[in-house]
Order: structure tokens, then C-alpha cells, then sequence
């Protein structure tokens, strides 16, 4: 481990420097082979994977993602926003009895109702969106 007393010379640092920009150069002035149109894109056929490699979805299982349950909207000018304090009621858009959307990442992908489990809230899908109507509503 280095001692903190001891800085690094200045000169090392710009030997350091004059070394790696040497290198760039040598490697960006290097012919590079130019990529033929057919063989752009890597071919995924299930024949051109290594054997042993997964080929379903299971790889992509664990990635985390944001779910978000939507009771409503408003829009509401900062002077109103400031004046809140506890006890005060926030109108939203959305109207009592009326399914709340339920998003991943920011994307509806279905509605439901608002349920209590073991003193815990929760919510009971009631509409999934078909893949078709979330391709839908993307172009919008």
C-alpha cells in the first residue's frame, strides 16, 4: 500500500500518458477489416449456439424491474404543493371503484383493485394487456 505522504512525479504521469496515447495510435493506425453487409448482425439461430448455453428465457428471469400500482394524477401548482401537511387531500383524476393501472417500468401492462392481505395492501388483477395492445399503445 502506498504511503499518503508521497505524491507521484509528475513526470511519471506524463510518461504514463505519453505511453498510452503511443498506444492508441498505434492501434487506431492499424488497417481494420471492413465488415461485410451479410455479417453485420450475428446469426441466432438455436443451431448457432455453443452447447451447453441456455436457450430459453430462463437467463433473463432475475432482472429486476419497477412495478408501480397508479391510483391517479393531478397536476398541482408548487404554492398548493407547499401548503400541504398532514390531514390534507390531494383530488386525483382517478375515480373511487375504478380499476388502478398497474405498470412495469412505466408501461401499463395491466389493471386491478385494491385488496387488504393480513393487514397489508395489495392488488387484484382483474385485465391483463395483451402483448398486441401494449405494442399498441407504444406508437401513440
Amino acid at each position: 500500500m502506498a504511503d499518503e505522504n508521497t505524491e507521484e512525479n509528475p513526470d511519471d504521469i506524463m510518461d504514463d500518458w505519453a505511453a498510452a496515447l503511443a498506444e492508441q495510435e498505434t492501434v487506431e493506425a492499424a488497417p481494420q477489416p471492413e465488415p461485410q453487409a451479410a455479417n453485420i448482425f450475428q446469426n441466432f439461430d438455436n443451431n448457432a449456439l455453443p452447447p451447453g448455453a441456455p436457450n430459453n428465457i430462463d437467463m433473463i428471469l432475475d432482472i429486476p424491474v419497477a412495478l408501480t400500482v397508479e391510483l391517479g394524477r393531478t397536476k398541482i401548482a408548487i404554492r398548493n404543493l407547499l401548503q400541504l401537511a398532514q390531514g390534507s387531500v390531494v383530488e386525483l383524476d382517478g375515480l373511487a371503484g375504478e380499476p388502478m393501472d398497474v405498470l412495469v417500468n412505466g408501461c401499463l401492462i395491466a389493471q386491478g383493485e385494491v385488496v387488504v392481505v393480513n393487514e397489508k395492501f395489495g392488488i387484484r388483477l382483474t385485465d391483463i394487456i395483451t402483448p398486441a395492445e401494449r405494442i399498441r399503445r407504444l406508437h401513440k
